[in-house]
């Protein structure tokens, strides 16, 4: 299962208008400037999974059926075999697969993050996000260096990280080697 980026910039547009919310109401509930949400909504700029989690949280949606327009079917279980998630790659080259796409009614959203090491982002600012409900992030290997507010923590692999999601947080690999990481988004 894929998605293609005007594809979903349709969807978004027919659940904003079928919802009867404004370009400038939208904008407001989601943390979004509406130069920036009219150029997604016209596919021709890339989404954060933050902001799709947004829309799926406003519009009652499961965020799979935003990105691919298939909603998920399966209730007692769902196995996604080794490198079978579906993939979103998104934010800034950190490149993510969901790892439950196909069971419907979630209360998590597992996904497997793979985040590139970039010598030039060590001593820039984060760029800091925000969404509703908690995350769980665990590092399987690598570094990642995180800003929750005005704290900034080093996890190494084997170590983990709850915290409340609408606290503005963001991260990069750090230590010169690519990060993977499970993160749990919680909704709430």
């Amino acid at each position: 299962m894929d998605y293609n980026i005007k594809e979903v910039a349709q969807r978004l547009k027919g659940l904003r208008v079928s919802c009867d919310l404004s370009l400038e109401d939208f904008c407001e509930k989601t943390g979004i400037n509406v130069e920036e949400y009219e150029k997604i909504e016209k596919g021709e700029k890339d989404f954060s999974v933050t902001f799709i989690y947004k829309c799926a949280d406003l519009f009652n949606v499961d965020l799979v059926e935003i990105l691919t327009g298939t909603a998920p079917k399966l209730s007692n279980y769902s196995i996604v075999r080794k490198g079978k998630g579906l993939p979103i790659e998104r934010r800034e080259r950190f490149a993510y697969q969901h790892l439950a796409y196909l069971f419907k009614n979630k209360e998590i959203e597992p996904l497997l993050v793979k985040a590139p090491y970039d010598e030039a982002d060590q001593d820039k600012p984060i760029k800091l996000s925000v969404h509703d409900g908690q995350e769980w992030d665990y590092i399987l290997n690598g570094s990642l260096k995180v800003v929750i507010g005005d704290h900034t923590e080093i996890l190494n692999e084997g170590d983990s990280l709850y915290y409340n999601s609408n606290q503005p947080h963001g991260m990069i690999a750090y230590g010169g080697q690519d990060c993977e990481f499970l993160a749990v988004l919680i909704k709430k």
